[in-house]
């Protein structure tokens, strides 16, 4: 799953606001792009390339091509543009770092989850070596059964924490994006969006109940 660090439209005025810094060739702001996320976010050229010719078309943005390289640069149509939209701009920065803290906080867990996971499952074998041969090739196999368990539920985990990290900045951007181009947040949909979110909560938890308990260890 991709990560969700641009919201809807909010990746073409972060071009334009790269591009006011200084001109770019397209494989530079893709490096631009990854070097501001951390690494959490590189998005490919038909991710870029399509948006930046949208933006030449629109006067926003002028290419020279220099031999085999394309170089892009903003307009003063682009940078009144950018004037216009500061507000938009900064709340967009600000879903941004949320969404890379979000994501490096995952990657971490999930680092730490499989470390610990890894050693247990070296301890366990260990133990079962330990146990004498007819015994131990049981035991192995079904110590190994429950290690594959394991590992596949936390990888389902990581994708259920990529999935929540997911919808949350995404939501949080475009509330931020909302309310700074000084749209209004009424009551009635904080309220909508916590029903919804108590609703998929307890359906989560019907559904973890439903699968039943792990097997014994």
């Amino acid at each position: 799953m991709s990560p969700a660090v641009f919201s809807h439209g909010d990746l073409r005025l972060y071009l334009l606001a790269l591009l006011a810094e200084s001109p770019q060739h397209g494989y530079g702001i893709i490096q631009a792009l990854t070097d501001r996320t951390g690494g959490t976010y590189t998005p490919s050229a038909g991710t870029i390339y399509p948006r930046l010719a949208k933006l030449e078309e629109e006067g926003l943005v002028t290419k020279t091509v220099d031999g085999r390289t394309t170089i892009y640069a903003i307009t003063e149509a682009g940078r009144a543009e950018l004037a216009a939209r500061e507000g938009d701009l900064q709340g967009i920065e600000a879903g941004l770092n949320d969404s890379v803290r979000l994501i490096a906080n995952e990657v971490r867990q999930s680092v730490q989850e499989a470390m610990k996971s890894l050693r247990a499952d070296l301890a366990a074998a260990a133990r079962e070596e330990q146990s004498g041969a007819a015994s131990s090739s049981s035991s192995y196999r079904e110590a190994s059964a429950r290690a594959d368990e394991r590992i596949a539920s936390r990888e389902e985990l990581r994708r259920a924490d990529a999935s929540i990290n997911e919808f949350r900045a995404r939501v949080r951007a475009d509330l931020r994006t909302h309310v700074a181009k000084g749209g209004l947040l009424p009551a009635q949909i904080v309220s909508e969006l916590d029903t919804a979110l108590d609703s998929a909560a307890h359906a989560v938890t019907a559904a973890l109940a439903a699968a039943g308990p792990a097997r014994g260890r």
